[in-house]
């Protein structure tokens, strides 16, 4: 769900739309509504089945045919279906934006991400937590600042190196204005775009602001040409 990466849980992004493991909606000049409140629960909800395929739908169906399956309930995540490769695939609302977003609270958006074991130790857990918040009635303060506090006293796991997640969905819905980019996102601490030659000209990599502020990590957004069933996606 951000400036130079408009297209592309975080978000993620995503504007990338995700993630806490996507990018997810930043300020773009078409934005017209603002959600500044929380829409009712339901509205954030979806069928379980219908949930479990778009989450799937983010990888690969080699990778994610294994992988375990989180769904949104009112609550929080649930674990739908137990997985056996370590990957985990979950569909991302909008509350993983950047806290400035305009949409952090848009019950239409969905970033489907599958999260690699790594990630899953170690950026999932923020989504599971900012969740918890935002369906519990917290407000877009509250989420930030708890969620800073949370890796600023380290009752969330530290970034494990090789974390990465794939947002290879067709089916994601990460902006008002429709845009939609297959990609993967790797995570790091945070780094100088100049080591990654990030957002410049013709450069396929771009860094996702979506922690920026919250947690000590950095997204970088790789798009990849094509969704996870193989066939062509659009391209920057």
């Amino acid at each position: 769900m951000r400036g130079k990466i408009t297209l592309v849980r975080a978000a993620v992004i995503l504007v990338l739309v995700v993630g806490l493991g996507a990018a997810y909606g930043a300020a773009t000049p078409d934005t017209k509504v603002q959600y500044t409140n929380m829409a009712p629960l339901h509205l954030y909800l979806d069928d379980h089945d219908t949930e479990i395929a778009m989450a799937r739908s983010a990888a690969p169906e080699v990778i994610s045919r294994d992988a375990t399956v989180m769904v949104l309930g009112e609550h929080g995540y649930v674990t739908a279906v137990e997985g056996k490769n370590g990957f985990v695939c979950i569909v991302e609302r909008a509350w993983m934006s950047p806290e400035d977003s305009p949409n952090f609270w848009n019950p239409k958006l969905r970033g489907p991400v599958c999260f690699n074991p790594p990630a899953a130790r170690s950026i999932l857990p923020t989504t599971l937590e900012r969740t918890k918040m935002a369906v519990a009635g917290k407000s877009k303060a509250e989420i930030i600042a708890a969620n800073k506090q949370a890796y600023d006293k380290k009752e969330l796991p530290p970034l494990e190196p090789g974390s990465m997640s794939y947002m290879m969905s067709k089916r994601a819905y990460l902006t008002e204005s429709g845009g939609n980019v297959a990609h993967v996102m790797i995570y790091t601490p945070h780094m100088d775009p100049k080591e990654w030659g990030a957002d410049v000209p013709n450069s396929p990599i771009m860094l996702n602001p979506q922690f920026k502020g919250a947690e000590p990590i950095d997204v970088w957004v790789i798009p990849v040409g094509k969704w996870s069933d193989g066939t062509p996606a659009p391209v920057m």
